[in-house]
C-alpha cells in the first residue's frame, strides 16, 4: 500500500477535532520522504449538558448552551522514511447563550475567538516486521504546543467558554499500527502530556479501526484523556480557575475520505462524548480538503 496516500488523509481527519481534543494528531501511517500534504478543515461543535461532579448537568452554568467553531491548518512532511515532520495551528471562536441581562449584569462576553496553540510533533518509526500477509510498525511521537495568541483564561464563570487554557505542553507517545493486505488496519496508541502553569499533567490514549482503500478511507476511533490531578468545577478547592480543573473524558468518532482529483480529496467525520468529568458533552462534525504531494 502507498502509505504517501494515506499518511496525509489520516492526519487530517486526526487535528479536525484539535480544539475539543478529540483526537491525537500522530497516527499509524508514514508520508514517506519528501512527501506530505497541505490541509483545512473546519468543526463544528455544539453542547448544553456538563459532566460535572457528582453528576452531569442539562445547562451549562451562565452560558446555557455553547457553540465552537474551528479552523485548522495543517501540514505534514517526511523528512525520511521513517521521520515525520507535522505543524497545526486552530483559529477558535467560542460562543455562549447567556441572556443579555446576565451579561449586562456581570461584565461578561457571549464570544471569544482568536488563534489557539500553535502544535509541533515528531513521529518516528522505531520497528517494523511482516506478520502473515500483514505489516506490523511500532512508531513513537514527541509533541510540543504552545499559545500563539494572548487569548484570555483565568479566574471566574466567564471563562467556561474560553477557547483553550493557555499552557504550554510537552507530549510522548507510543504508536502500534497493523496494516492488512486487505486494507483493514488496527492502530494503538498512549502517552503523557507535560503541561505548565497550574494545567494538570494527562494520561492520554488513542484506539483506532479502518480500512484504508483505494479509492476510500473509513475509521471508527475512541479517545481518553486522564489527568493526574486537578479541581473538579463548583466543588471545594475549586477557586473558579479553569484550567486547574480535572478533565477526563472519552470521546468516539468516525472518520471518512474521498479522493476528487490532482491530488486534492474531501474528508468528513463526526464525533461526540460518552463518558467526562469537567467537560462539555460536545457533539461535533467536520469537512475539509486536503492537498497530498
Amino acid at each position: 500500500m502507498n502509505n504517501s496516500y494515506f499518511s496525509p488523509i489520516v492526519a487530517l481527519l486526526l487535528l479536525s477535532g484539535l480544539t475539543s481534543q478529540a483526537q491525537s494528531l500522530s497516527n499509524g501511517f508514514m508520508s514517506g520522504r519528501k512527501h506530505g500534504s497541505v490541509s483545512l478543515s473546519t468543526t463544528q461543535e455544539w453542547y448544553k449538558q456538563v459532566y460535572l461532579v457528582p453528576e452531569k448537568v442539562d445547562r451549562v452554568p451562565i452560558f446555557e448552551r455553547i457553540q465552537i467553531q474551528s479552523v485548522n491548518v495543517y501540514a505534514n512532511y517526511g523528512l525520511t522514511d521513517k521521520i515525520e515532520a507535522v505543524l497545526s495551528l486552530p483559529y477558535v471562536r467560542s460562543e455562549g447563550h447567556a441572556n443579555d441581562q446576565v451579561t449586562s449584569d456581570l461584565g461578561y462576553t457571549n464570544v471569544r475567538q482568536g488563534l489557539q496553540d500553535v502544535t509541533g510533533l515528531l513521529k518516528f518509526k522505531a520497528y517494523s516486521t511482516v506478520i502473515g500477509s500483514s505489516i506490523l510498525n511500532l512508531m513513537g511521537a514527541v509533541s510540543l504546543s504552545t499559545p500563539l495568541s494572548n487569548y484570555k483564561t483565568g479566574q471566574g464563570l466567564e471563562y467556561i467558554i474560553a477557547i483553550g487554557n493557555h499552557s504550554t505542553k510537552a507530549s510522548t507517545s507510543g504508536i502500534v499500527h497493523l496494516q492488512t493486505a486487505s486494507g483493514v488496519f488496527v492502530t494503538g496508541q498512549a502517552g503523557y502530556s507535560l503541561r505548565s502553569g497550574v494545567v494538570p499533567n494527562a494520561f492520554l490514549a488513542e484506539t483506532k479501526v479502518g480500512y484504508a482503500g483505494p479509492s476510500v478511507y473509513i475509521d471508527g476511533w475512541a479517545t481518553l484523556q486522564k489527568s493526574a490531578s486537578g479541581t473538579d468545577i463548583l466543588q471545594p478547592g475549586f477557586d473558579g480557575t479553569f484550567p486547574a480543573t480535572k478533565v477526563n473524558f472519552i470521546r468516539v468518532g468516525v472518520s471518512g475520505f474521498r479522493p476528487l482529483a490532482q491530488g486534492f480529496g474531501l474528508v468528513v467525520g463526526a464525533s461526540t462524548y460518552v463518558s467526562g468529568r469537567n467537560v462539555g458533552k460536545s457533539t461535533g462534525l467536520t469537512g475539509g480538503l486536503a492537498y497530498n504531494f
